[in-house]
């Protein structure tokens, strides 16, 4: 109504999402909001620039995004943003490049990296837990893969045929 858009955001008070200044979606186009009030994880703003309802809901599905510089460093030395882990070479405890991380997806049940395989072939996903990635080493640009069973399982099945 009145032009405001519901937006859910990943900050730990929703209402701090307009702490880090504009925001801007993939295209590069610039969103300034204004809290109107909170509803559970997400908060009710008035977009600058947008005015009724046909034009909020143009903005229906559109992510929206802080720039990093704005984004305080982390400040414990096991604390990284997941965007940090996207590109690193996921190797195994022995040593041997397993892939490279692609993406770090949220469908519901908690974080998995997507995973192309250094072998080639369609990607992998890996649930983030510590069983799984026991070490993040961003300055060296790898983490440590325990892949579970079932990926291991498949890898030899595959070289049987």
């Amino acid at each position: 109504m009145r032009g405001l858009v519901k937006v859910r955001s990943h900050t730990a008070d929703p209402a701090d999402i307009v702490a880090y200044g504009p925001l801007a979606d993939a295209a590069g186009r610039v969103f300034r909001l204004k809290v109107m009030h909170q509803v559970k994880d997400s908060v009710v703003v008035a977009v600058e620039g947008v005015a009724d309802r046909n034009a909020a809901e143009t903005l229906r599905g559109i992510d929206l995004y802080v720039d990093r510089a704005v984004l305080p460093a982390p400040e414990e030395e096991d604390e990284f943003y997941l965007a940090d882990l996207i590109g690193l070479t996921g190797v195994t405890q022995a040593g041997e490049t397993f892939g490279t991380v692609r993406a770090v997806q949220d469908f519901g049940a908690g974080d998995v990296l997507e995973i192309a395989p250094a072998a080639g072939g369609p990607t992998l996903y890996l649930p983030f837990t510590r069983e799984v990635v026991p070490q993040v080493d961003l300055a060296a640009g790898r983490l440590v893969v325990v892949p579970p069973a079932e990926i291991e399982v498949g890898a030899e099945e595959e070289a049987e045929r």
